[in-house]
């Protein structure tokens, strides 16, 4: 290869590499590599490096549609920077999110994407110190030493969806959140209440596990009786199916009966009968800013930072009937 292209074998591996050599050379090394058909080993050029090419992605729930999405878009998007995606499911529960994100750090993955359950945890500044942490949705509490994060204007988001269904006349609300109460405050379930109280509404807010069952048992339970609230906002769009499935259980009408409003505004939701009223985060502009910030870390070509996410109200016949 270096006979090919007339440079020094270490400048034919840093371009091989996409490090310390212009984009033109390293051009100039891959069009060599395709006529030679060469190919790099992949266990050679992680002893060469020491790097694995792998980029962990700890997701809080897979049962939350918008997360399946979002590792969907995360893997295809490393895949095309020649990195891999090492995918794992937290399913929920904190102590397994721990243990999982020390096992990505165990394995040598070059970088961590992490969508958290408990931000505060004293975890991600251990991590930090060994492997760039990017956090996903929630700024991990006191910086956690995060190489970046991606995180959403909640305060925006929820302002957006309150209002729409205070202006619709409605003033008694559930939310529907998956924050445990063992979990530090999230910014989105701290403004429902400044905000429901600015907007005047009589706001229950109900925790729900992640998934179509729990979201459904929960629903039936806050829509089953005679005094039930006349909306439902839901910060995921996976928990307002749920109770698009108790409506129907029930013979309610949406929005005639409840309205219901979600948080994510995932592909299926603008196919439901009746379509679903989302706050959209563009999942693509996440999953961009998220890669371009981990592989930063990785290469040390990026300094990391806080990346602001502002939504989009979708408004769609589940609230507004007309």
């Amino acid at each position: 290869m270096a006979e090919e292209t007339g440079l020094s074998p270490a400048a034919v591996s840093y371009a091989l590499r996409g490090v310390q050599t212009s984009e033109q050379t390293q051009a100039r090394v891959r069009a060599a590599a395709d006529r030679l058909g060469y190919e790099a080993h992949p266990i050679a050029r992680a002893l060469a490096s020491g790097r694995t090419g792998q980029v962990g992605l700890l997701c809080g729930s897979l049962e939350d549609y918008w997360q399946q999405s979002l590792a969907v878009g995360i893997g295809r998007a490393l895949l095309a920077r020649d990195r891999y995606a090492l995918i794992v499911d937290a399913g929920g529960d904190p102590d397994r999110e721990a243990v999982l994100a020390r096992r990505l750090r165990d394995q040598r993955v070059d970088g961590l994407i992490v969508q958290p359950l408990d931000p505060s945890a004293a975890l991600w500044e251990e991590l930090a110190g060994t492997v760039p942490v990017v956090s996903i949705g929630d700024a991990l509490h006191d910086g956690g030493r995060s190489h970046g994060e991606v995180v959403f204007d909640n305060r925006r988001g929820v302002t957006l969806a309150l209002e729409h269904l205070r202006d619709l006349g409605h003033r008694r609300l559930a939310v529907f959140t998956a924050t445990r109460a063992s979990t530090p405050d999230r910014p989105a379930d701290v403004h429902v209440d400044a905000e429901a109280e600015r907007l005047g509404l009589r706001v229950d807010v109900v925790a729900v596990p992640q998934g179509l069952a729990a979201a459904t048992g929960a629903a039936l339970r806050v829509l089953g009786v005679s005094d039930r609230p006349s909306a439902v906002f839901c910060f995921t769009d996976s928990m307002a199916y749920g109770v698009y499935a108790a409506t129907r259980e029930l013979g309610l009408d949406v929005p005639g009966d409840v309205a219901v409003c979600g948080y994510d505004d995932h592909p299926m939701s603008a196919l439901l009968t009746p379509p679903l009223t989302s706050v959209d985060w563009n999942i693509d502009g996440i999953v961009d800013a998220a890669v371009e910030l981990v592989v930063g870390g990785v290469d040390g070509t990026g300094d990391g930072g806080r990346v602001v996410r502002p939504p989009t109200l979708r408004v769609r016949t589940s609230t507004d009937g007309g």
